[in-house]
């Protein structure tokens, strides 16, 4: 068996690189930033030329890219008056709930004013990636993290998210050293790599099975039924578990308020 071709791939300034962005992605569970600015980095990268590619075979999400189109900064009071049971609503009252930032996303000027296409991508997934919790029932804390992601991941190869993917499952092995069937805590078995493993491939079935959530013109559905769109999305959510935020006692209690 030769290694010999171990000194292109393994070389130092790749090694560098690689050390770069892990270092971002281990970061993100502290701040947002680190994640954002993991896409940035590799906004030339090859992988972004395959989720490049995969894009440019869905028109209707092609012409978001190629038109350029901003997300306006959501409203947080109005989405909490919109018809109970909507996408809006239930948008709305989750985020209030929980006290997230709903535009914790950064502005174009971030993403160099959308100036190249992967830029425009990047601005998206991120100004997007909260409702995609809310369609796909993933938690909005780390437990769910992986799986909404790994959805983004399996439908359009986004660089930032499936390097976080990766990242997870490397750290996770790295602390992992009791079987997960052994462990009663939940929370403690969300630190196994079996766990990640299973988020992870969860996160993919769901986007592998669901219609392309990229270009969904979401403030055009922010009054529809929750329920409803999911089904016209061939969403099959995930409801029971630390990892949904439909599990969360606090969020049930505000959604029927």
């Amino acid at each position: 068996m030769s290694f010999r071709y171990l000194d292109r791939v393994a070389s130092a300034e790749s090694i560098q690189q690689f050390l770069d962005l892990a270092d971002l992605a281990v970061g993100a569970g502290q701040s947002a930033d680190n994640v954002f600015m993991l896409s940035h980095r590799l906004r030339a990268s090859r992988p972004m030329q395959l989720c490049l590619s995969r894009l440019q075979r869905d028109p209707a999400s092609w012409a978001w890219v190629e038109q350029r189109r901003p997300i306006a900064p959501y409203n947080l009071e109005a989405l909490r008056a919109m018809p109970k049971g909507s996408l809006g609503h239930t948008y709305g009252t989750v985020m209030a709930t929980l006290g997230y930032d709903i535009n914790f996303f950064p502005e174009p000027a971030f993403f160099n004013n959308l100036e190249s296409d992967a830029d425009y991508i990047n601005y998206r997934v991120y100004a997007t990636h909260d409702i995609h919790h809310i369609v796909t029932g993933f938690s909005l804390d780390n437990y769910g993290e992986l799986g909404v992601i790994s959805a983004s991941v399996a439908q359009f190869s986004h660089p930032g998210l499936a390097f976080t993917d990766l990242i997870a499952l490397l750290t996770s092995w790295f602390r992992t050293d009791t079987p997960i069937e052994e462990l009663d805590n939940p929370r403690e078995q969300a630190r196994t790599t079996a766990y990640v493993f299973r988020m992870i491939s969860r996160g993919l079935e769901l986007g592998l099975e669901a219609q392309p959530l990229f270009p969904v013109n979401w403030p055009e559905r922010l009054e529809q039924n929750l329920e409803e769109l999911r089904v016209e999305l061939g969403i099959q959510p995930v409801r029971q578990g630390l990892f949904s935020w439909h599990s969360d006692q606090d969020l049930a209690a505000a959604l029927a308020a």
